[in-house]
């Protein structure tokens, strides 16, 4: 169709456009009939400006709807009252002298552009219309800023000699710690491509190619439970280098880091404090202070441990934990002895979801505060439970290490190692939340180092590795392979901000005796390393360089920046609960023809299911 095409943008007018005849593309943000005169404001995604019509001249604009699509053409006027300083373009507006309806909208879904009201409109009913969503000025600065971190990233990596190489979407299917989607080969039914899960092994082996420096901006897939920091496909920044030690990729990541995100703050105008340096601990580190790999370093709160001083206690959880190889730790809550019952029992109940089976608490109460049962204790005032349980220099030490105040709580958990980690760091988050200690203005980046090779697999009673089996074991600890694999330390990191983990990586294995070793200490017996790992086995014997990579999450980078708490928010086309796309209505079942040119059948009692 023919239409008036724009001279300008809608972001684009100002006074120095006065008396000059414009015409604006767009679409109606909102009507507003003021008996004589209508206002409309028009959008596009570079702003919004006021436009006038005059209902004598246009009696057909009280017809025009939200969202409808229009090209409209007149002067600039500077606005004689109600100026709005708000608004880029909000010193003028436009005279209509004409206008073209060039699409009318449908009733709308949701209120467009109304933000406080999108704010309560259903996630999937919005997913479903997400070509409606992504009109909202707050949704395209996300995907903006999306692009804009692409840039910068590309710009940084560009100057320091990587190349930027596209590895396949489907490739072989390889066991890399959760599901592959599978995609049948029609040629031979039976046998299968797998998305990628990440591009591991074909930035591995573009190493042996002697590529050096390595990246790109990858797609991923991997078939597991969804979370707000997880998307069944998901866009990462993977890189590789050869002839790199570990201290290389830390610097060039954080000298990256802090490139992209203060420029991104500066772009963008965000609220963000601009980042300088990054802290470093180990994995051991982090899990005795914070109970979990992925530390807040926004407050402190650290874990504190007194198992040695309770060891002997007559409180038998204390007593029994102990016993059985666990410890007993705490972590302080600050002002929480005014907690209420219904908060305390709050608080209780968060164990439950860790794996642990309570939580003891004492009250440190403050000066005039009342409790029933409450007992004098040196220059204090205490109310537990379990204080009859404890001898007074149990008590004393429990108190100077949490390092507790009048008017504080002290809570602790009794269990083994891996449970208290698990339970005390739920519970320090959760104080964390309600004391509203989490400066959103605070990126906190720390490189969390030195994790543990493979971890112990209680149910199927074998090793897995604690990140993926291509990571090398540090050089000083190889030699505990066959006789404490639990004790050697990988020589991996992660970048972990505002207790989410934004970049993983490692030195990765070169030898093919080390990495076949490796498989076997994980179980792939070598019928199955030569199956499923031949051609990167094959591919080491040829003289492969020592490397390494890491691999940041771009998803998650802006879901921090935007301060979203779901990944969904930041990502242009998403998949709601169980990978479902509302929108496109996928998955969905696929007619016979299909069925029958992959050599497939439905299984029994299911519409969608292959066998």
């Amino acid at each position: 169709m023919s239409f008036t095409q724009r001279t300008h943008t809608c972001g684009e007018i100002r006074v120095s456009h006065v008396d000059s005849e414009v015409t604006l593309n767009g679409w109606v943000n909102n009507l507003r009939d003021h008996g004589g005169l209508v206002f409309v404001d028009v959008r596009d995604r570079y702003g919004l400006t006021q436009v006038v019509l005059d209902p004598e001249k246009f009696p057909e604009a009280e017809n025009l709807r939200s969202e409808s699509c229009i090209s409209i053409t007149g002067k600039v006027v500077e606005r004689e009252g109600g100026k709005n300083p708000n608004l880029a373009t909000g010193d003028v507006e436009l005279i209509v002298s004409s206008y073209e309806l060039l699409n009318q909208s449908a009733v709308l879904p949701f209120p467009v552009s109304d933000e406080d009201r999108m704010q309560k409109v259903n996630e999937e009913l919005r997913v479903k219309h997400r070509y409606l969503d992504l009109r909202r000025p707050t949704m395209l600065k996300k995907l903006q800023m999306r692009s804009a971190a692409t840039k910068l990233i590309r710009d940084y990596l560009d100057a320091e000699g990587f190349v930027d190489v596209e590895t396949p979407i489907i490739t072989k299917s390889t066991p890399e710690g959760a599901r592959d989607y599978l995609v049948p080969y029609r040629i031979e039914p039976g046998k299968f491509y797998a998305l990628p899960q990440s591009p591991q092994q074909y930035k591995q082996l573009l190493m042996v190619a002697g590529i050096e420096k390595y990246y790109q901006i990858a797609r991923c897939f991997r078939d597991e439970a969804q979370r707000a920091d997880r998307q069944p496909e998901f866009t990462q920044l993977d890189l590789e280098m050869s002839f790199v030690t570990q201290e290389d990729i830390l610097t060039l990541m954080e000298g990256l880091t802090i490139q992209v995100v203060n420029g991104l703050i500066s772009e963008f105008d965000l609220d963000k404090e601009p980042l300088t340096t990054f802290e470093r601990m180990t994995y051991d580190e982090s899990m005795e202070r914070f109970g979990n790999d992925k530390p807040d370093l926004r407050f402190g709160l650290e874990l504190f441990d007194v198992s040695s001083a309770v060891a002997n206690s007559d409180f038998g959880v204390f007593k029994g934990a102990i016993g059985a190889g666990g410890k007993v730790r705490g972590v302080l809550y600050p002002g929480g002895s005014k907690l209420s019952r219904k908060d305390i029992r709050e608080l209780e109940d968060l164990p439950k979801d860790c794996g642990g089976k309570g939580l003891a608490t004492i009250m440190v109460l403050a000066e005039g505060q009342e409790a029933e049962g409450a007992v004098e204790f040196e220059d204090l005032r205490l109310k537990s439970g379990i204080l009859k349980f404890l001898k007074p220099d149990e008590i004393t030490a429990i108190l100077d290490g949490a390092e507790a105040k009048p008017g504080d709580l002290i809570c602790l958990a009794a269990d083994s190692y891996d449970v208290t980690c698990s339970v005390l760091s739920a519970v320090r988050l959760f104080i964390g939340n309600k004391l509203e200690l989490r400066d959103p203005r605070q990126l906190s980046f720390v490189y969390v180092l030195d994790f543990p090779l493979v971890n112990w697999n209680e149910d199927e009673q074998r090793w897995d590795p604690s990140h993926h089996p291509f990571t090398s074991p540090k050089a000083a600890d190889v030699h505990l392979l066959d006789t404490d694999p639990g004790a050697i330390r990988a020589d991996c990191y992660d970048l972990v901000c505002n207790g989410v983990e934004w970049a993983s990586g490692s030195i990765r294995i070169h030898d093919p005796v080390l990495q076949s070793r490796i498989f076997d200490l994980i179980g792939v017996t070598k019928q199955q390393q030569e199956e499923r790992f031949g051609h990167i086995l094959e591919a080491f014997s040829f003289g492969a360089p020592p490397h390494g990579g890491i691999a940041p999450g771009i998803d998650r980078l802006v879901m921090l920046l935007t301060d979203d708490e779901n990944i969904r928010e930041v990502i242009a086309f998403p998949k709601v609960g169980q990978g479902y796309d509302p929108l496109m209505d996928a998955p969905s079942t696929i007619d016979e023809t299909q069925w029958s040119e992959m050599g497939l059948k439905q299984a029994p009692n299911s519409e969608s299911q292959p066998e």
